[in-house]
């Protein structure tokens, strides 16, 4: 018959199953709170740069050619058709003489002068706030919030570029009108304003 001898433990030896155990939880907890405490930290920042933008009050440029925008992709230009020949000006019953041109050349738009902030403009524009972050997407992308935004070659005009200008009722530089066609476009074209935005991040246009 064979004895088997049992070697003393020692108090440490004991404890190291369960050291180890708590160090690996240590470690575990450490990674799973640390990304949320991150997250937690650009929750605070995202929102504190938009509530700062959307509040600030409008300051028109001084000069109108900083109004100039281009999009952010190029569009294609077409070649110009050839110009048809221009009928020979009439003469009225004065005697001057006026051109079809003259007679149906549109008046300018007028340049948006007034006061507001993004937000106020928005509210009026019967926008609903849980929209206005995807609002602000597009009209940041679109106008840097400049309601006298207007591209130079296409003619497209405001806060969100409406293209041709005319199709905003009222005037497409006021920035409640063009804001209030543009919360029709978005909802009747997209569905809403959240698939709006997500056609834009796709596109880089709407």
């Amino acid at each position: 018959m064979s004895t088997q001898t049992t070697l003393p433990t020692r108090p440490w030896m004991r404890m190291r199953a369960p050291l180890a155990v708590a160090a690996v939880a240590v470690l575990l907890g450490g990674a799973a709170v640390a990304p949320m405490t991150l997250t937690d930290a650009n929750a605070e920042v995202i929102p504190a740069a938009l509530n700062e933008r959307l509040y600030q009050e409008f300051v028109p440029n001084e000069n109108p050619a900083d109004d100039f925008v281009l999009p952010e992709v190029p569009i294609e230009k077409l070649p110009d058709p050839k110009p048809e020949p221009k009928p020979a000006p009439e003469k009225t019953e004065t005697g001057t003489e006026t051109s079809q041109d003259a007679v149906q050349a549109p008046a300018a738009l007028p340049r948006f002068e007034g006061g507001g902030s993004p937000a106020e403009w928005m509210a009026a524009a019967g926008i609903a706030e849980s929209d206005w972050s995807y609002v602000d997407f597009i009209a940041q992308k679109e106008s840097g919030w400049n309601p006298n935004a207007t591209n130079p070659s296409s003619g497209a005009c405001g806060l969100i570029q409406a293209l041709p200008c005319s199709k905003v009722p009222g005037s497409g530089y006021n920035p409640v009108d063009n804001l209030r066609w543009a919360n029709g476009y978005a909802t009747d074209r997209y569905g809403s304003w959240a698939g709006a935005y997500e056609f834009w991040t796709a596109n880089h246009w709407w």
